[in-house]
C-alpha cells in the first residue's frame, strides 16, 4: 500500500467520525428529539456539519487526491479505489469552489426550515414555510453557481441524485407515460370502483408496529444492522451497512398506509444493508443515486407488494395481528390496495396516479429555477397542476403544497427520482421474470427472499460504483424506457378493472 493510500485511509476515518455525529443528531431530531430542543440540536449539526465540510476540502486532503491521481499511484490502486479516489476528486473540486461561510449559512437555513415545515404542515399554514422556503432556494440557486458555473441550473440540480441524467432524458420518458396513462386512468376512473367500507374504523397503532416488523422480516430486512423509528414524513437513514435505520408513521384509520411504508423504507434500508461491507466509510458505500434508491423501494412496494401473490403466505398472520382483517378477504385486500383512485397525497396515492405527483413537482421545480416562479406563486401553481393532472383541488396547504417534507431539506431535483424509480421498475420486472420465472408463482410459494437474494446479487452490492445508466445496461440490457412499466399497468389494471 503507498504511503498516500494509507494517509487516505487514515483521513477518511476521521472524516467518518463527523458523518457519524451528524447522522445521529438528524436521526435524534426527525425521531425523538422535544420540540424546544431542536434549536440546540440544529447549532450542533451546523457546527459538526461545517467541521466536515472543512475536511472534505482541505488543503490536506486536496494534495492526498492529487497525489493518488498521478498517473503511477492511480494505476496501482485496485477498482474499488480508483473508484474512491475519482468520485472524491469530483466532489472536491465541486465543494472547494463553496465559502465555508455559505456552506454553514445553508445547513442553518436548512435546520431551520425543516422545523417550520413540520410546523406549517401540523398547523396547515403555508405562510410559516413561505420564507424559509424562499431563504432555501436562493442558497441552492448561490451553491451552483460555484459548484457548477456556467451550467444550467436545474440539470446542475439533478446531477447530485441522477448522474448521466439530464432533463430532456426525463421529459421524454415522462411525456411517454402521460400519453398512456391519462386515457388508462380515465377509463378507470370510468369503471366500477371497489367497497372500501370494510377498511374504516380505528385500526390499534402498537398492533401496526407489529405489522411492520413481520413485513420487514418477510422481505429480508436484518434487524442485526437495523432499526426502526417513528417520525411525521417516514425516511430510511444509515451510518453503515452494518447500520441502517427506517421510520414509519402510524395513523389510527388508515393501517395500509404504515403497511406500505414499512415496505417501502425496508426496500431502501435491504439495499443499503447488502452493499459490498469493503466500501463501508468510502464514496462507494451507499447508493447516493436516488432513482435506482427509488426503484428498490418502489419495486418491493409496488411490484411485489401490491400483488395479491406476496400476501398470499402471510395474510392470515395480518389477521392475527390485526383482527379486523379476519373479516376482509384476500381478494378484497387486493382491489383496495390497487383502488385508483385520485387523491391529493403522493404517499398514499396508487402505484399509477402516483406518476402525476412525480410529474407535477418535477414541472413546478422547473417552473421555480428556468421560469423563475415566486414562493408566493407556488401554492397556486400547485393547485393548478393538481386539477389539470388529477382533478382535484386540495383542501389546504397540509393536503397540498405542505405534504412533502424534500424542499424543506433542500432537495431540489430529487422528485424525479421517484417515477423514474418506477420506471426502472419496469424494466426489471421483465429482467426477473427472465431470469428467475414467473413472480406470480415465486410470491405465491413464499420465496420472495430468492427475489431480494437476485436484487442483492445484481444491484445492491455495487453501492455508488456504477450510475443508473450503467446499472440499467448491466441488469436490464437496455436504454431508459416506459415502455414495459406501461405495459405492466395495463395488463394489471385491466385484469382487476375489467377493462
Amino acid at each position: 500500500m503507498s504511503k498516500a493510500l494509507e494517509e487516505l485511509q487514515q483521513y477518511l476515518e476521521k472524516m467518518n467520525r463527523f458523518n457519524h455525529v451528524t447522522t445521529l443528531l438528524y436521526w435524534d431530531m426527525r425521531t425523538c428529539a422535544p420540540k424546544q430542543g431542536y434549536e440546540q440540536i440544529g447549532d450542533a449539526l451546523a457546527y459538526f456539519s461545517t467541521e466536515h465540510f472543512q475536511m472534505s476540502v482541505s488543503e490536506e486532503l486536496k494534495n492526498i487526491l492529487e497525489t493518488l491521481s498521478t498517473p503511477q499511484e492511480y494505476e496501482a490502486l485496485d477498482d474499488k479505489w480508483k473508484f474512491v479516489v475519482k468520485r472524491m476528486k469530483r466532489y472536491f473540486d465541486k465543494n472547494e469552489r463553496i465559502p465555508k461561510e455559505v456552506f454553514e449559512k445553508s445547513v442553518k437555513i436548512q435546520t431551520a426550515a425543516e422545523s417550520a415545515w413540520e410546523e406549517a404542515k401540523e398547523a396547515s399554514d403555508y405562510s410559516i414555510f413561505a420564507p424559509h422556503l424562499e431563504k432555501l432556494i436562493e442558497v441552492t440557486k448561490e451553491i451552483a453557481g460555484y459548484t457548477d458555473p456556467g451550467r444550467e441550473l436545474y440539470d446542475a440540480l439533478l446531477d447530485p441524485f441522477e448522474e448521466g441524467m439530464n432533463s430532456s432524458v426525463i421529459d421524454r420518458v415522462f411525456d411517454e407515460l402521460k400519453k398512456d396513462l391519462i386515457p388508462l386512468v380515465d377509463k378507470i376512473l370510468a369503471s366500477e370502483q371497489p367497497d372500501d367500507s370494510k377498511f374504516q374504523g380505528k385500526f390499534d397503532v402498537d398492533a401496526q408496529v407489529k405489522v411492520q416488523k413481520m413485513l420487514l422480516d418477510y422481505i429480508g430486512f436484518s434487524w442485526d444492522k437495523g432499526a426502526v423509528g417513528t417520525t411525521t414524513h417516514p425516511f430510511t437513514l444509515n451510518f453503515s451497512s452494518k447500520d441502517v435505520r427506517v421510520t414509519n408513521h402510524y395513523y389510527e384509520d388508515a393501517p395500509i398506509s404504515a403497511m406500505f411504508s414499512a415496505i417501502h423504507e425496508g426496500g431502501h434500508a435491504i439495499f443499503e444493508q447488502n452493499v459490498n461491507p469493503d466500501y463501508d466509510g468510502t464514496v462507494a458505500g451507499s447508493c447516493d443515486y436516488m432513482c435506482i434508491h427509488e426503484s428498490q423501494s418502489r419495486f418491493y412496494e409496488n411490484v411485489l407488494g401490491r400483488n395479491k401473490n406476496f400476501w398470499l403466505p402471510i395474510y392470515d398472520k395480518l389477521g392475527e395481528l390485526l383482527p379486523q382483517f379476519k373479516e376482509i378477504s384476500l381478494e378484497e385486500f387486493y382491489r383496495e390496495i390497487n383502488h385508483v383512485r385520485n387523491s391529493y397525497i403522493r404517499t398514499e396515492a396508487d402505484e399509477v396516479t402516483y406518476a402525476f405527483h412525480v410529474i407535477l413537482r418535477y414541472e413546478i421545480e422547473k417552473a421555480i429555477f428556468r421560469e423563475g416562479v415566486t414562493v408566493e406563486e407556488l401554492p397556486g401553481l400547485w393547485n393548478a397542476k393538481m386539477e389539470e393532472y388529477l382533478h382535484i383541488t386540495p383542501r389546504n396547504d397540509a393536503e397540498g403544497i405542505l405534504q412533502d417534507m424534500h424542499w424543506s431539506g433542500g432537495s431540489f431535483g430529487y422528485f424525479p427520482s421517484y417515477l423514474l424509480g418506477s420506471i426502472y421498475d419496469g424494466m426489471l420486472l421483465d429482467t426477473v421474470e427472465a431470469e428467475l420465472g414467473n413472480v406470480d408463482e415465486i410470491l405465491a410459494q413464499g420465496r420472495i427472499l430468492e427475489i431480494t437474494k437476485w436484487l442483492n446479487e445484481k444491484i445492491h452490492r455495487f453501492g455508488s460504483t456504477r450510475t443508473p445508466l450503467e446499472t440499467l445496461s448491466a441488469v436490464c440490457g437496455k436504454e431508459v424506457t416506459a415502455e414495459p412499466l406501461i405495459r405492466y399497468f395495463t395488463k394489471k389494471y385491466t385484469e382487476i378493472y375489467n377493462l
